[in-house]
């Protein structure tokens, strides 16, 4: 490594380092967020998307139990924990995630059948927060891959849909400036308001949003 103007590191390339991993090695280097997440304490920079976002929005003030999908490596976690100390935290993902203290964490798939009541089960009771940054691998196809992510991100506006108390909010990752137009709508109709935000901390060169839905109106009475 070298360092250029201003600090800048630069990473020489390697034999055994493709050049697409040596432009990732050298942006993570210089980082800035990287770099803080590091100083702070947090798993990752992902940490500072999700203060960025409630500064902004303010759902995370008083929230007593909150579900994180897609939680590795636990970052949004974290942020919870520190800013509300008091708050029940279950979280899943399919990579295993360190333990948070205070918090209640299942390796497993979300889309599978019985991840829903394992989390349910592990709660306890009504959330008042349901967080996704859950994002489909990509294939390099934007199509595919937009379409991959937002059939996660409607799994989990459902899962939301079953567990948040009235009033509740839904935080998810989307992908190009919002989603689906039909998702969108069914947000707007179980919501009382649905915005869209691009945190500081994403990349600039990153097709990620996020959608903060707050104030859900409830589950709809049964017929009877």
């Amino acid at each position: 490594m070298t360092r250029g103007a201003g600090g800048r590191v630069r990473v020489r390339t390697s034999r055994n380092r493709t050049a697409q991993s040596t432009r990732w090695l050298e942006r993570q280097l210089n980082d800035p967020y990287v770099k803080r997440a590091k100083a702070e304490g947090y798993r990752s920079r992902a940490a500072y998307k999700l203060l960025e976002l409630d500064e902004k929005f303010g759902f995370l003030k008083g929230v007593r139990r909150v579900v994180d999908l897609g939680a590795a490596p636990g970052g949004w976690i974290q942020v919870v924990r520190r800013k509300v100390p008091q708050a029940m935290i279950v979280g899943i993902d399919l990579l295993p995630v360190d333990p948070i203290d205070g918090a209640t964490l299942f390796q497993m798939d979300f889309l599978d059948d019985a991840a829903p009541d394992r989390l349910v089960e592990a709660l306890g009771g009504e959330a008042d927060l349901v967080m996704s940054d859950m994002a489909a691998n990509t294939v390099g196809h934007p199509q595919t891959d937009a379409l991959r992510t937002a059939a996660l991100v409607e799994a989990a506006h459902a899962f939301a849909c079953d567990v948040l108390r009235p009033g509740g909010t839904f935080v998810s990752k989307v992908f190009a400036g919002g989603g689906d137009t039909a998702m969108v709508a069914e947000m707007k109709r179980n919501f009382a308001s649905v915005k869209h935000a691009k945190p500081p901390a994403s990349r600039k060169g990153s097709v990620e949003w996020f959608v903060v839905a707050t104030g859900f109106k409830g589950r709809a009475e049964p017929d009877q």
